[in-house]
């Protein structure tokens, strides 16, 4: 009888504790809010119906600052420093040496000039002042180039000479005292009637596009429109 009772009080005491360590052993959830699943299909709308600012390529742009491109600095002439008759004849050729200090006469037609009409200015040979415009020149038919008025009067030197036996009017570059050629009363009448006849071996020629980059920007006006002459 005794072990019966010992085995009935066993077999109590397990099923006890096997309800105590399932107790135990469940979670605990603490409470908290719960969407009900209106709430969230509310809130994924106003989601989706918030308003979205694109802004245009025109708007991102106005923001940024805009960087104005600098002006191109005009590079400065260098002033003209007196060469000496040896410094001239290894910096000139034979030709223009012999033009521009001793009054030769180059060759008609064949010389570098004569039919060159691109736009830019002629600057003398030595100096590097300027002195005539392609605007002003024009062909003659004599065989040289031919201007009718120089860019800056105050440059041109004009003397008589009787070289070959009758009065011509001589002109030199002042700045260089360089010959430049011989003035004659033929040109275009409508142009004020000279013929300003230089030698080809006087004058270095600069392209338009290269004034600035060579010192004679204030030049490049001269083909503008409008534009006759640059003040001196």
């Amino acid at each position: 009888m005794k072990p019966l009772i010992s085995i009935l009080v066993i077999l109590v005491l397990g099923i006890f504790t096997c309800s105590c360590d399932h107790s135990g052993n469940s979670t605990t959830k603490k409470p908290g809010k719960t969407n009900s699943p209106e709430t969230e299909k509310q809130n994924v709308n106003e989601k989706e119906t918030e308003p979205v600012t694109i802004k245009t390529e025109t708007e991102v742009a106005q923001k940024k600052p805009i960087k104005k491109p600098e002006p191109k600095q005009m590079q400065k002439r260098k002033a003209y420093e007196p060469l000496s008759d040896e410094q001239l004849r290894k910096t000139l050729t034979p030709l223009q040496y012999q033009v521009t200090k001793h009054e030769a006469t180059e060759r008609p037609w064949i010389n570098k000039f004569d039919e060159h009409f691109e736009e830019g200015i002629y600057v003398c040979i030595i100096s590097g002042e300027p002195l005539f415009s392609s605007k002003d020149k024009y062909d003659s038919g004599c065989g040289w180039p031919a201007f009718t008025k120089p860019i800056n009067s105050k440059e041109i030197v004009s003397s008589t000479d009787f070289k070959i036996g009758y009065a011509r009017t001589e002109v030199r570059a002042k700045t260089g005292n360089s010959h430049l050629g011989h003035i004659f009363p033929d040109g275009p009448k409508s142009k004020g009637g000279l013929r300003y006849c230089i030698n080809s071996a006087s004058l270095r020629f600069i392209p338009k596009d290269k004034l600035a980059d060579e010192g004679y920007g204030e030049y490049v006006q001269l083909f503008e429109e409008n534009v006759k002459e640059i003040p001196q």
